[in-house]
């Protein structure tokens, strides 16, 4: 075991993984992100948009009375000045007053109008056509082929729509994310999962926001690996097994198998003095004997975190001061991709 557990002052504590603990382990706080994704699951709107604050209302009236209040007399049309919707949900109809039109189809509120001219225009027909504002579209903001801003066609408008009408994901993202921002709250999804599972297609509504981006957590990979480098995260979660086989296993001829680390740093808040719900110190090694069906069990359900470092070592596990070495390197390269 490294000397550094039996130190009189130890800067890190050493926890063995095996199938007798994992489970434990595995209820100890996340590191590096907050342990998983959060997403709406798709709810069916109405096909057809309603009017919200914020929408310009265009209004034509026509009127074949001779002597009609607002009708042109050649024309026996009347084009009104486009209306934004109030605060109040209202617009301004001469002879009308404001009119509540907030939370209607175009079609409803047309009826609704063209009824309350009947006592000052018998014959008035009304034809009406709305542009969505803010509130009725949905920003498209990075990560596609053509970000902007796209006005809500209906209510039953989904995320995948949006994203295809933008251009689809750019292709040169390697691991993308879908992020969407509604009220103030952010919820993520990978985009391989949003694009394979029907119920994630959720609904949007005017104000929201997408953005595409690439996922960026990753671990580091050290020692006698097959690499040294940053290896991202290719989907939501990662075993200790999986990712030697993404760092291109150990090496036959230099590594220790029965000393494969996993190196992580804790908050001070999750600390624990009895070591069952957290770790007794802020620093981490785990460790990995993968010459046992015991230690591979355990290996394939440790999950790693993000900024985890993963270590294969190359001689027995008391050299200490060579952890020391590399937590110190670690430190340096986790600082240059900040």
């Amino acid at each position: 075991m490294l000397r550094e557990k039996d130190a009189k002052e130890p800067t890190f504590t050493v926890v063995p993984v095996n199938r007798a603990n994992v489970d434990r382990l595995a209820g100890w706080p996340v590191t590096g992100w907050r342990g998983g994704y959060n997403w709406i699951s798709a709810k069916r709107g109405p096909s057809s948009a309603v009017i919200n604050t914020g929408d310009t209302v265009n209004l034509v009236i026509w009127d074949s009375q001779d002597n009609s209040l607002l009708a042109d007399v050649s024309s026996k049309t009347a084009l009104l000045p486009p209306a934004e919707v109030s605060s109040a949900g209202t617009i301004f109809v001469p002879y009308l007053g404001d009119v509540v039109v907030n939370g209607q189809t175009a079609e409803a509120a047309r009826a609704q109008i063209q009824s309350a001219m009947e006592p000052i225009a018998p014959s008035a027909q009304v034809q009406l056509s709305v542009t969505a504002g803010v509130r009725n579209s949905v920003d498209l903001v990075s990560g596609v082929g053509n970000p902007g801003s796209y006005p809500l066609p209906d209510r039953n408008y989904s995320i995948l729509s949006l994203l295809a009408a933008g251009g689809g994901i750019s292709p040169t993202f390697k691991n993308p994310l879908v992020r969407w921002i509604r009220a103030g709250k952010t919820y993520e999804i990978r985009a391989d999962r949003l694009l394979a599972e029907a119920s994630k297609n959720t609904t949007l509504r005017g104000g929201d926001k997408v953005i595409v981006a690439e996922d960026d957590r990753y671990f580091t990979a050290l020692g006698a690996t097959g690499t040294e480098s940053l290896i991202r995260f290719e989907k939501d979660n990662i075993s200790a097994l999986e990712a030697m086989s993404l760092v291109g296993g150990i090496s036959d001829a230099r590594a220790n198998p029965k000393g494969v680390l996993v190196l992580r740093e804790y908050p001070a808040k999750a600390v624990r003095a009895d070591g069952i719900k957290g770790p007794e110190m802020r620093h981490v090694v785990f460790t990995f004997d993968l010459t046992s069906a015991d230690g591979l069990f355990a290996a394939r359900n440790f999950q790693i975190n993000p900024k985890d470092s993963v270590l294969a070592t190359e001689s027995s596990l008391t050299a200490a001061n060579t952890i020391f070495g590399l937590i110190g390197s670690l430190v340096g390269l986790n600082n240059s991709v900040k």
